[in-house]
């Protein structure tokens, strides 16, 4: 099993930047695809990015797109989002997922769910 823990939540004005980190257990997380999803009050929780099990394969959706950066560090257990130009809109609750190998853009096809970071942007 894998289990995640998320930090690096926080308030942030509008055009600022964050960098949330998703820390995982155990020695397999190099077999496991990551995703990143947020959640708003009175939203579906919405797919954010994702990355391959080697980090070779990125993937964001559009309202992201030229912002927000996925990535891994398999050495060190970890995978951030570099969020940067960040709107208010981007005000949710961050969660980190995983799945095996395969990354994917559909939350229930993920296993493992870390408890979320909250991030608030203000006008």
């Amino acid at each position: 099993q894998v289990q995640l823990v998320e930090s690096g939540g926080g308030l942030v004005q509008a055009g600022g930047s964050l960098r949330l980190s998703c820390a995982a257990s155990g020695r397999t997380f190099s077999s496991y695809a990551m995703g990143w999803f947020r959640q708003a009050p009175g939203k579906e929780r919405e797919f954010v990015a994702a990355i391959s099990a080697r980090g070779d394969s990125t993937y964001s959706t559009d309202s992201v797109k030229g912002r927000f950066t996925i990535s891994r560090d398999n050495a060190k257990n970890l995978v951030y989002l570099e969020m940067s130009s960040l709107k208010p809109e981007d005000t949710a609750t961050y969660y980190c997922a995983s799945r095996p190998i395969v990354s994917s853009s559909i939350p229930r096809e993920y296993n493992y769910w870390g408890l979320g970071t909250q991030v608030t942007v203000s006008s």
